[in-house]
C-alpha cells in the first residue's frame, strides 16, 4: 500500500448521504460532496434552484391570437424591471376560454411590436391600438426576474426573436389560432 492511497480513498468517496446545506463549505462543493444520489436518476446538487427558466430559449414562450375584449387583467411588474404580466383572467373571457395564457405570463410582444420592459401605459396601449380582428400576443412563461434579471434575454435577442420572419417568433412559440 502506498503513502497516498489512505488519501485518495478518504477524499475520493463523497458521504452517503451528502452534506446538509449548513455545514457545506467549498471544498464540498469542490469535491462534489454535496450532491446525493437520487433513487431513479441522475445526482442533484442539495439546495439547487430547479425553477430556473432560460428566456433565451423560445420553448418558453407562448403565442396566442385573441379577439377583443380579451378578458385579460395585466399588472405592472416591479420598477427595478419594468413590464407588464397577466395577473388573472377574467372568468369565462375569451383567454380564458381559449386556455393557452397562464397568470405570470410577462407581455413580451404585441402583434410585431416589442413591448418587453415597457411601462404600464404603452405597453397595454399597443393592445388597445391594434386595429386586428385577432391581437397577437407573445409571452414569456416565467417571472420577472426570469426574463429581466441578470440571467435575463438580452434586448438584441427579444427584438430578433418578436421579428423572426416577420410574426414575432411564431415558428418558435407555440401557438394558437
Amino acid at each position: 500500500m502506498g503513502l497516498f492511497d489512505g488519501v485518495k480513498d478518504a477524499f475520493g468517496a463523497p458521504p452517503a448521504t451528502g452534506v446538509s446545506s449548513e455545514r457545506e463549505t467549498p471544498i464540498d462543493r469542490w469535491m462534489g460532496w454535496n450532491v446525493k444520489p437520487m433513487e431513479d436518476g441522475p445526482q442533484s446538487v442539495i439546495g439547487k434552484d430547479d425553477s430556473f427558466v432560460d428566456s433565451m430559449d423560445p420553448v418558453n414562450y407562448i403565442a396566442t391570437h385573441l379577439a377583443k375584449p380579451m378578458g385579460i387583467v395585466f399588472e405592472e411588474n416591479d420598477e427595478e424591471y419594468g413590464g407588464i404580466f397577466v395577473l388573472s383572467l377574467t372568468e369565462g373571457g375569451i383567454a380564458e376560454q381559449d386556455g393557452t395564457i397562464k397568470p405570470g405570463d410577462q407581455l413580451v410582444a404585441v402583434n410585431t411590436s416589442k413591448v418587453a420592459g415597457f411601462a404600464f401605459d404603452p405597453a397595454l396601449g399597443e393592445i388597445v391600438a391594434s386595429t386586428e380582428e385577432k391581437t397577437k400576443l407573445v409571452l414569456f412563461r416565467g417571472t420577472q426576474e426570469q426574463l429581466y434579471g441578470p440571467t435575463g434575454a438580452s434586448q438584441e435577442w427579444l427584438e430578433e426573436f418578436v421579428g423572426k420572419d416577420g410574426n414575432g417568433g411564431e415558428g418558435a412559440a407555440a401557438e394558437s389560432a
